[in-house]
């Protein structure tokens, strides 16, 4: 659907517009009464969202590469139906093809100060070759003062099939280094960084002091954000999820990273809403699964 067909059947004056950012790609521009916000077709990716009064709540690379086929580092990255390298020993795209094929929006509509879009992948070329072509994917959107996500997977085939899935989350923090994560005290996590090694997170906030890779498993408690600098908390409420995965790549890691300007690990950090690992969704014929995040800003006591 181009910018023309977009325009005309979803535009809403004042609140939703469209138009071509580069070649192949396509972006929905949103300034509601409530907040603003800026999501791209491929991959469904919505890169920005800033309730009023408020600064942004995402992180957005000002290295990204916005190309066609190409991942956008920041935001709100779709992850499926794998997370990171394939496990089964195939070919196939780093955290799944989601983040860059090209999504249809189904749904536009304004309720209240909220802006309702929903986003639908179906079957395709490159979902087949994978082995994921009886999957069909919703991602609804609630944009306002709270922002809602929310990823529903159907299976349409005659047997169960397993997947993975996140919502890979860059929140915008003022300085992470005094920032803090509530929420995973006494939870099992997985160590990316330690060999793969199960740890189990202590008591009290969470801070971070070096690169972080974590996969907290079985886990559906929502988390805070202690924003410090930025006198915010940011939090992160969740349902059909039990896994949440906290990343940062800290200086070690970004400076290896082109899409990552060499600070960028200092104003972000990712608090994912996941099912990954042993956390996998495992979804009968004719099933469907529905995992959803529920983001809010409070002030910082």
């Amino acid at each position: 659907m181009d910018v023309a067909e977009l325009q005309e059947r979803f535009a809403v004056p004042g609140v939703l517009g469209f138009e071509q950012t580069a070649p192949g790609l396509v972006v929905a521009r949103i300034t509601g009464p409530a907040a603003e916000a800026t999501v791209y077709l491929q991959g469904a990716h919505l890169t920005h969202w800033k309730p009023v009064g408020q600064a942004p709540v995402l992180f957005l690379s000002a290295r990204s590469e916005f190309a066609p086929g190409k991942p956008i580092r920041g935001g709100v990255p779709v992850i499926f139906p794998w997370f990171g390298p394939r496990h089964d020993g195939n070919a196939g795209p780093q955290h799944g093809f989601a983040r860059t094929e090209v999504w249809d929006l189904a749904f536009a509509a304004v309720a209240g100060d909220d802006l309702h879009l929903t986003f639908t992948l179906a079957p395709s070329e490159a979902s087949r070759k994978l082995g994921f072509g009886d999957l069909r994917l919703a991602y609804r959107m609630v944009i306002g003062r709270r922002l809602t996500l929310e990823l529903t997977v159907a299976n349409d085939s005659a047997t169960a099939v397993q997947f993975e899935e996140a919502l890979h989350t860059y929140f915008a923090v003022a300085e992470v280094r005094s920032a803090t994560v509530e929420g995973l005290a006494g939870t099992e996590y997985i160590d990316k960084r330690d060999r793969m090694r199960r740890k189990l997170q202590p008591e009290g906030a969470m801070t971070l002091t070096e690169t972080t890779d974590r996969v907290y498993l079985k886990t559906t408690a929502a988390c805070a954000i202690g924003d410090v600098a930025g006198g915010r908390r940011i939090v992160v409420e969740k349902s059909g999820s039990r896994s949440t995965v906290v990343w940062n790549p800290w200086a070690e890691l970004a400076a290896t990273m082109a899409d990552m300007e060499p600070d960028g690990w200092r104003t972000m950090l990712c608090v994912e809403t996941a099912n990954v690992g042993e956390d996998a969704v495992t979804l009968e014929p004719g099933a469907t699964h529905t995992m959803r995040a529920k983001i809010s800003l409070e002030a910082l006591r």
